[in-house]
């Protein structure tokens, strides 16, 4: 509002995934309190996009991001949680390179890693998989809008 006028918000795009990841990742502990622990963490030939630590869990959380509509996230995101539990040590090794407190990998708890998907258009039919509770999946769609202003919204299920 300008005054008593109000004034016109319209959405932009984003031009490149690498926006959304770098605009997450600067305000990670902001929009879902986990500290950041890696950018581009690569593992038996799978990249995740970023790495980061929930404190208040214990856990890791693997964060993807997508500029554009994808029908796979969910197997992706089953893939790199497959990838962490397989890999248990590599993750805790990572953490501790880059942190002053150190873990142990019993200090994890592992049940409660999960995965956040964070999107500009996520599709209507991807939020059916957060309606298993054990899957640890989470979707957020991100947008931007004039004026400088974002947006994330996490998609809740309706079944």
């Amino acid at each position: 509002m300008n005054g008593t006028k109000l004034v016109k918000i319209t959405e932009d795009q984003f031009l490149l995934e690498r926006e959304i990841q770098k605009l997450t990742e600067t305000n990670l502990q902001e929009i879902f309190e986990l500290d950041f622990v890696k950018t581009e963490f690569e593992l038996h030939g799978l990249r995740i996009d970023t790495l980061a630590f929930d404190k208040k869990s214990n856990a890791f959380v693997i964060i993807e991001y997508n500029k554009d509509r994808n029908f796979f996230v969910i197997d992706q995101g089953v893939a790199y949680l497959n990838l962490m539990h397989n890999n248990k040590a590599d993750f805790v090794l990572e953490y501790n390179k880059r942190s002053t407190h150190q873990l142990n990998r019993k200090d994890v708890d592992w049940s409660q890693s999960r995965i956040i998907f964070v999107s500009s258009a996520l599709m209507k039919n991807q939020q059916y998989p957060r309606g298993f509770k054990d899957l640890g999946v989470e979707l957020w769609e991100v947008h931007k809008y004039t004026n400088n202003l974002i947006g994330f919204d996490e998609m809740k299920t309706f079944i």
